[in-house]
């Protein structure tokens, strides 16, 4: 006679199988954009001689989902990563600073004399 324990944790491990294999396939895209990240920046760091603040963030971010992806594949966290929990927010950098684009000063305005 099977325990319904048993039969809930043999359903428990197979829906954990079916969203291992999804983060698996989410894995190799966001591994491939992180690539893509880490070459665009090293692009922008050679022409601006600093790199973007906004690569920097979005790479720290999607390292971080990385890192979640992998702590519940390996079966060390339980928790589901995005977009079952927030979006990892990016940590303070530890490296060079990065290239800031001072704010556009904003044009008069052209207004016609009042009569």
């Amino acid at each position: 006679m099977n325990e319904p324990k048993s039969e809930t944790q043999y359903e428990s491990i197979l829906l954990r199988v079916l969203w291992m294999i999804v983060y698996l396939l989410v894995w190799q895209v966001a591994q491939f954009i992180l690539g893509a990240v880490v070459l665009v920046q090293l692009i922008y760091r050679l022409i601006y001689g600093a790199p973007s603040a906004s690569l920097m963030n979005f790479g720290d971010s999607l390292s971080q989902f990385l890192a979640q992806i992998g702590r519940f594949g390996t079966f060390h966290s339980d928790q589901k990563p995005w977009p079952f929990a927030d979006w990892p927010a990016p940590r303070t950098p530890e490296g060079e600073a990065p290239h800031t684009v001072a704010p556009a000063a904003h044009p008069v305005r052209d207004e016609e004399p009042k009569l």
